[in-house]
């Protein structure tokens, strides 16, 4: 016999097992709209390319069922004069059953560890919709969903200190 006492059985049968599945995945809304096809550029189109990213999650009816939604608004103009090019909006969304993570953790679960499983889909539909739509496919950096949750807290605190602030 060991004099090692063992360590982790305890807090592993004291921690509640979190257990994630992902129960659908779907476009909510697309749209794309090839506006160089529409009015034309002169010259040589260098392309400039803005990504805006928002993210919405919502409790659905079933028990232990989330919706997390990731919206992008992609928009491609010329470097030279700023003339559009593009316009790609998509709402992504994701069915979640989530179940062990305590509710002072949900947040930011669905926030960042939900849409980092649905991206890699969504990259791809954005890069095919953008080659179907006339232009060379659109391969989306990696997105690095838990600095964004971040600077959001962050821009939501600096809101409310403001807020607080007399005005004179």
């Amino acid at each position: 016999m060991s004099d090692i006492p063992e360590t982790g059985t305890a807090d592993a049968a004291a921690a509640p097992k979190v257990t994630s599945r992902v129960m659908a995945q779907y476009v909510r809304d697309l749209s794309f709209e090839n506006i160089l096809a529409q009015k034309g550029v002169s010259g040589d189109a260098q392309p400039e390319i803005s990504v805006q990213v928002n993210l919405d999650a919502r409790k659905r009816g079933a028990e232990n069922q989330y919706e997390v939604i990731t919206k992008l608004n992609i928009t491609s103009k010329t470097k030279e004069k700023g003339d559009p090019l593009f316009l790609l909006e998509i709402d992504y969304a994701g069915i979640f059953h989530v179940e062990g993570i305590p509710e002072e953790q949900m947040h930011p679960y669905l926030l960042i560890e939900c849409p980092r499983i649905t991206f890699p889909f969504l990259r791809r539909i954005v890069s095919d919709v953008t080659r179907d739509g006339g232009f060379p496919p659109l391969n989306l950096e990696t997105i690095d969903f838990l600095q964004l949750y971040r600077s959001e807290l962050a821009r939501r605190a600096e809101a409310e200190k403001d807020k607080k602030q007399p005005v004179n």
